[in-house]
């Protein structure tokens, strides 16, 4: 049985459609992210797991028990707002407490358990501190340390780190995901983020416009994306043009110069994702002309024109000659480092 379980959910807002048949097994213990661009429906879903939304049909479940029969405050879910939404007017020490009041837990464990909860964090010694005389990751760490102390059977984070500059915000993604499998608290996260969601995540749901796109983890899901939504939101990847040629067996897939064996199922146009990063120049493949390149330390990030449409190609910085500007070049891939849909469709 599923620890939580959201089964075909929707949710309308009048004659708009939020959230649309939305069905997840979530297992004790794991992290998910739900993962698309504004509006794709991602924190309604989370609101109607809170209760602060109520689904239009669809049920969700915890622990077997369902949630709709059980008031917001009653669930046992921990939840960071994107604004942290801390009492400006308590301390570090009486915010996390705040919620282990109202469950009436004795003064001396409010103590022992708030203690531990902001050692968790990293804030030992800011006890005593006020919310405007903190910074932002210090704000978010101690939202963070009011939601786990009442020990959620779910944690919910709506954008936790969005405030974050960005190198702040990569070492909190770090220092969330050592803490959440620390305390092992089942986790779900709502974000825009693709590198956020991979970074953090057991498995990551994919959605737009109301629907799930793809379920998987992080390599399934970047690897191998099931939809053209996928391909080109979660990362840079390059679509090509291709055909599939047949009758023989099997049959091959053919973009520009460079070829192999096709799929089984396909045959006529195609178009074929390959991220940038598994693209090689080489004697022999699609024949490219460098239009413009780019050092970015750790890497070269190369443009190509292609007759199969355009290319990012990205190659390490191993201290090597790299093509010139307008220099002609070929591009080769491995067919396992590639997915391939028919047009208009799915592979």
């Amino acid at each position: 049985m599923a620890y939580l379980e959201l089964d075909r959910v929707s949710k309308a807002f009048g004659p708009h459609m939020a959230v649309e048949d939305f069905s997840l097994s979530v297992r004790q213990g794991e992290f998910i992210s739900f993962l698309g661009p504004s509006g794709c429906g991602k924190t309604t879903t989370l609101q109607m797991i809170a209760g602060f939304i109520d689904p239009t049909k669809g049920g969700i479940r915890l622990e077997g028990q369902n949630l709709a029969a059980v008031h917001p405050s009653r669930r046992g879910l921990g939840i960071v707002f994107q604004s942290y939404a801390l009492f400006p007017h308590m301390t570090a020490a009486e915010n996390v407490s705040f919620g282990l009041e109202m469950r009436g837990v004795a003064k001396a464990e409010r103590i022992e358990r708030v203690s531990a909860a902001l050692a968790m964090v990293g804030l030992t010694g800011y006890e005593d501190r006020y919310p405007k005389r903190m910074s932002g990751g210090q704000q978010q760490r101690v939202a963070l340390a009011r939601a786990l102390v009442i020990r959620p059977s779910v944690l919910l984070l709506d954008e936790p780190l969005s405030n974050l500059d960005a190198k702040r915000r990569e070492e909190m993604q770090i220092e969330l995901r050592q803490i959440q499998r620390t305390v092992g608290t089942t986790t779900i996260l709502v974000t825009h983020d693709q590198t956020e969601a991979m970074s953090l995540s057991d498995r990551i749901v994919v959605m737009s416009k109301g629907r799930i796109e793809q379920i998987g983890t992080p390599e399934d899901i970047y690897e191998r994306p099931a939809t053209a939504f996928v391909a080109q939101f979660l990362g840079k990847t390059n679509e090509f043009a291709a055909i599939v040629h047949g009758p023989e067996t099997p049959a091959r897939i053919v973009a520009g110069g460079w070829q192999a064996t096709a799929p089984a199922g396909l045959s006529g146009p195609v178009t074929v994702s390959v991220r940038p990063e598994r693209i090689g120049f080489s004697d022999e493949g699609l024949a490219a002309r460098i239009v413009s390149r780019s050092f970015q330390g750790d890497h070269w990030l190369f443009s190509c024109d292609t007759e199969c449409g355009n290319a990012f190609v990205i190659r390490l910085n191993d201290g090597g000659p790299q093509p010139q500007e307008t220099e002609a070049v070929r591009l080769t891939w491995r067919p396992d480092d590639m997915s391939v849909r028919a047009r208009g469709g799915v592979a």
